[in-house]
Formats: structure tokens, C-alpha cells, sequence
């Protein structure tokens, strides 16, 4: 395998020799699903639950005894499009591996025939299925069930940001779901979700129908002299040099976020030159410069919220850090807020549009790069 320039890695696959730690957590989820069960992944949004996944099953090493499929349905909005993505899904990673899948996956899928064609110039079958030929929902997913229980290999499906299906506009999304799933014994499934409160509540809660249906993996922060260490040793690969204190501005700043760490890492790697040495006016600029590049998404999602919403956002970027009580009269005043009832009004949109978080009895900005970009704003 040629070797990436930049061992500090953003997008595609990461080669096992770039992947930072997370030896626990991939023991953990090798484990759970060798011996064929389900695993609920919980971590807030970009700390690397799909290159964990991606990692474990597709790295070196990797056995090929089974095929993975990733669905990711984060920007879903209904159980029709969940299904949809499943079908792509499934006659992308499983029809298309030979003529004899391909053969079932048509005759399997009746209620979706108007979705084939054909390809002359490749050859090949084609697929593609819009929201509107999914006319019975229920059979269809049963059908998509059925396919891959036949599949010629074990298939392991990865559901990521698997709370977004409490938010369906259908009913007992969840109860179909799971009455589907502990039926298949082709498969297991990885749930992988950022909102942990929402994940909680679906795994561990005794009316929920997934409750303590799968194995709990946890994804915190990577430990600061773990990371640390990881850098040091791949810039002096290098011949390069990064100053401790240069890594530590960036790992506080974005709270040990993984793929904030990386994409600074990554540049901070760019500019230094062999034989030199990054320091802490380095990565501060790096950091600076970063934000004022994702500020148009920042703003975007600023304008979709209200007035009070933004004011609770810019409250809490000034705190630093969690806050206990966002009702209470000293953060209200401190703030200069309206009262408790709005800040609570406001506080409720906000853990719905994930833009705000709550554990453990604290709340906190979810994206350290919004909040980042929030402190250094002036109302």
C-alpha cells in the first residue's frame, strides 16, 4: 500500500498504521459481533463512530467472512425514505456481487419491480427506487429482510444516527423495526447514534421496544496524551517537530472532537516544513482561520432558529463550558435574559435540533466549532 503524505486523515479510509488508539472500543465491537450480537454506539457527532466501524470490519486484518453495509439516515424524514435507503443499499453491497444475488434481489423484491432497468451500456441491472413506488411500506421492508436473510454471507448493518427514526411521522416505526430484526439470524446490527439522551432512552428504557436488545459501547474523547503522542510520533516520521502545548490548544479547544483535531493536525502537518517546529501561534491561527472558513454553515444554521433560541446559544458559548442551571436567576441575569420559561422554551427546541446537549443534569453547546464561533462574535 503506497503511504498517505499526511498521516492525519479527514475523509476516505483510515490505514490501520494513521488510526489513533481506540483499542478498547475496537476490541469491544469485534467481540459483540463475532459472537453475533447487536451493538448500540454512542458518541456525540464526528468523534469517529463510522471509522471505528470502518476501521474494525473493513481494516487490515478484517476477516471477509461477511459483508458490511453502512445507511446513514440522518437527513431522513420518514420510515419510506428509511426503506429506501435500505434497498439501495442492499443492491449495492449485496445484489451486485453476482448474478445469482442479483437474480434473488428481483425476484425477492416484487413490490418494487417498477424500479429495475437495465443498463446497455454497462450490461448490468439497474436500480432505482423513488419514494413513490414504496407503496406498502411494512411489506416492502419485509421483503428488503428477506433478501438479505438469503444473502450468500453474513451481513453486518451499520444504522448511523439511528435516533432520527423516533422523529418519523409514523407510528411504531420502532416496534416494526425491532420485531423485523431479532427475527433475521443473517445479520447483526450496528445502531450508531450522537444523541445519546435520545439513544438512552430507545436501549435502556423498559417501554421502548429496543430495550437491552444490544450490547452499549460508549465513544468519549480520545485521552489528551494518547492523542499527543499519536501526533508527535508521525511528525517526527517526518522529520518535523510540534510543540506539546500546540496540540493541547487545539485538543481543549474543540473539546477532543476527533475529526476537528484531525482536519488541524492536518494542516498544522501542511505548513510546517521538515526541520521545523509548530508552535502554539501555529495552531491558533490554524484554529482561527478553520472557523472563518465553516462560518457560512454557521450562520445557516443560526437563521433557522429564534431570536430567544439564539440568545440561549450566545449564553451558553460565554459560559465556557456546561452549565448545571439554565434556569436559574444568576445565569438569567447574567445573561440578561427574559425569564425562565423562555430560556426553557428555548432550551427544549434546542436539544430537539440537537444544537444543544444535556448529560448528566448539564447543558451544553453540542458542536464545539459552534461554540467556538459564537464566543467570537459580538451581538
Amino acid at each position: 500500500m503506497a503511504k498517505n503524505t499526511n498521516p492525519f486523515i479527514v475523509t476516505g479510509k483510515i490505514p490501520d498504521e494513521y488510526f489513533c488508539d481506540r483499542e478498547t472500543e475496537s476490541s469491544q465491537l469485534k467481540r459483540f459481533l463475532d459472537s453475533q450480537e447487536n451493538v448500540v454506539l454512542m458518541s456525540q457527532r464526528r468523534m469517529g463512530k463510522t471509522k471505528l466501524v470502518e476501521h474494525c470490519l473493513e481494516g487490515e486484518g478484517a476477516g471477509k467472512d461477511y459483508v458490511l453495509m453502512n445507511i446513514d439516515i440522518l437527513h431522513t424524514s420518514s420510515f419510506r425514505e428509511l426503506i429506501q435507503l435500505m434497498g439501495i443499499t442492499a443492491f449495492d453491497r449485496l445484489a451486485t456481487r453476482s448474478s445469482r444475488m442479483m437474480k434473488l434481489f428481483t425476484a425477492t423484491l416484487r413490490s418494487l419491480g417498477a424500479s429495475f432497468g437495465y443498463d446497455p451500456v454497462q450490461n448490468t441491472p439497474t436500480f432505482d427506487v423513488r419514494l413513490g413506488d414504496i407503496t406498502k411500506p411494512e411489506y416492502t421492508l419485509k421483503e428488503i429482510f428477506e433478501y438479505i436473510e438469503k444473502a450468500d454471507r453474513r451481513c453486518i448493518i451499520v444504522i448511523d444516527e439511528f435516533q432520527q427514526v423516533t422523529k418519523y411521522p409514523e407510528k411504531n416505526v420502532e416496534a416494526l423495526l425491532r420485531t423485523f430484526i431479532q427475527n433475521i439470524s443473517n445479520a447483526n446490527f450496528v445502531f450508531a447514534g450522537s444523541q445519546r439522551r435520545l439513544m438512552e432512552e430507545m436501549f435502556f428504557s423498559e417501554k421502548r421496544p429496543f430495550f437491552m436488545s444490544a450490547r452499549s459501547i460508549v465513544l468519549e474523547a480520545i485521552p489528551f496524551d494518547v492523542y499527543c503522542d499519536f501526533v508527535c510520533h508521525h511528525f517526527e516520521q517526518a522529520g518535523k517537530a510540534i510543540e506539546r502545548d500546540a496540540i493541547r490548544l487545539v485538543y481543549d479547544a474543540f473539546h477532543g472532537v476527533t475529526l476537528y483535531l484531525q482536519r488541524i493536525m492536518k494542516d498544522a502537518f501542511i505548513i510546517t516544513p521538515a526541520g521545523d517546529t509548530c508552535n502554539t501561534e501555529n495552531t491558533r491561527h490554524l484554529v482561527d482561520e478553520y472557523i472563518l472558513e465553516c462560518e457560512p454553515r454557521l450562520r445557516e444554521q443560526l437563521a433557522m432558529i429564534t431570536e430567544p433560541q439564539k440568545e440561549l446559544l450566545y449564553a451558553m458559548s460565554e459560559e465556557g463550558g456546561p452549565v448545571k442551571s439554565i434556569t436559574s436567576a444568576a445565569f438569567i441575569k447574567r445573561h440578561r435574559m427574559k425569564s425562565s420559561s423562555a430560556v426553557q422554551s428555548a432550551s427544549k427546541k434546542l436539544l430537539e435540533y440537537d444544537l444543544l446537549t444535556r448529560h448528566e443534569g448539564f447543558y451544553q453547546i453540542t458542536d464545539p466549532l459552534l461554540a467556538l464561533w459564537l464566543k467570537s462574535r459580538k451581538l
